[in-house]
């Protein structure tokens, strides 16, 4: 099958990371047929990387995962993304302790010896980084993982633990998974700790970012279905009918139905769909970015893949975000 699909690299890996990182929260053990069939279809589109986490439907997505490479023993292709040290309702849990059960049990759930990339899922604050560094460090050094970073970590920590990792002649963080696209995350939509780097108060992590080019996974790439298509600018009450809570709460604001009023119109332009000009808006960044997105069938996943064939001019990717 040929692909549109692109590729970059992350340092570590060894292996080609596709653009498009699919995410599979959505995979369930009592749906591991329909699951299997998701990743086929996936991969045979040219996705090579895939996002998990511990947390992720109390490990069955990893399981699925794991079942899915077992069977297909294609290991050394998949790029695998998963998130450890998620809090729980009794603590905060960014620990060596915490990091190295999850780890040991996302390595079971997968059937694999290693993880491509592992990041922490959440940061504490009054965490010291230099602990941490060096967890992960050893972690590495044991072959467990290949690289790592942070998922929702402000760039000022990245920028901590990596000044402590040149200063003790470590590995430093490779990798961060904030949220980032074309929406503004009005709210944080699951509670504190989230990060964000979208809307003009994020402007000092963006330039950060564009300084270090550090590779950006970025999770809510199309805000959760707010770029579906689904939405529409002109009835914004309709957006409750579309989207989950999680989504309506943190994205459905007139800041981003002024956004999505300019995808459509260039989208009509182009003669391209809404989610391809959201896409389109992150592949155009000059950060250093590889999305998220879900596609939950082939007819997505070609849809989604022609978001690298749209090209957004400076001007018009400025003014997509007002």
């Amino acid at each position: 099958m040929t692909t549109l699909m692109q590729y970059g690299t992350v340092a570590g890996v060894g292996k080609p990371v596709s653009r498009l990182v699919q995410g599979t929260i959505m995979l369930m053990m009592d749906q591991l047929e329909q699951g299997i069939e998701l990743m086929d279809m996936a991969f045979a589109h040219g996705v090579t990387a895939f996002d998990s986490a511990h947390v992720y439907g109390g490990g069955q997505t990893e399981r699925v995962i794991g079942e899915w490479m077992q069977r297909r023993g294609n290991r050394e292709q998949v790029v695998l993304m998963t998130k450890g040290c998620h809090p729980n309702a009794d603590r905060k849990r960014v620990t060596p302790y915490d990091m190295a059960s999850d780890l040991f049990d996302s390595l079971a759930r997968l059937k694999t010896d290693y993880i491509d990339l592992y990041v922490l899922h959440r940061d504490d604050m009054d965490v010291p980084v230099g602990p941490i560094v060096e967890a992960l460090n050893e972690h590495r050094e044991a072959g467990r993982i290949r690289a790592f970073g942070g998922s929702n970590w402000t760039h000022q920590r990245l920028a901590e633990a990596n000044a402590y990792a040149e200063a003790h002649g470590l590995v430093p963080f490779t990798v961060s998974s904030p949220n980032y696209g074309l929406a503004e995350q009005v709210n944080n939509p699951w509670g504190p700790g989230c990060v964000s780097l979208s809307g003009p108060q994020e402007a000092d992590a963006r330039q950060w970012y564009l300084q270090n080019q550090m590779p950006i996974f970025s999770y809510s790439s199309i805000a959760r279905g707010f770029f579906s298509g689904r939405v529409k600018a002109n009835d914004p009450a309709g957006s409750k009918d579309v989207l989950d809570s999680v989504a309506e709460y943190a994205y459905a604001h007139p800041v981003n139905f002024r956004r999505l009023e300019r995808a459509e119109q260039l989208a009509a332009q182009k003669g391209v769909t809404v989610p391809q000009i959201a896409i389109a808006y992150i592949l155009c960044s000059p950060l250093n970015v590889f999305p998220l997105v879900a596609s939950y069938n082939t007819q997505e996943m070609e849809d989604n893949l022609q978001a690298f064939s749209v090209k957004l001019s400076q001007a018009e990717w400025e003014w997509l975000d007002l």
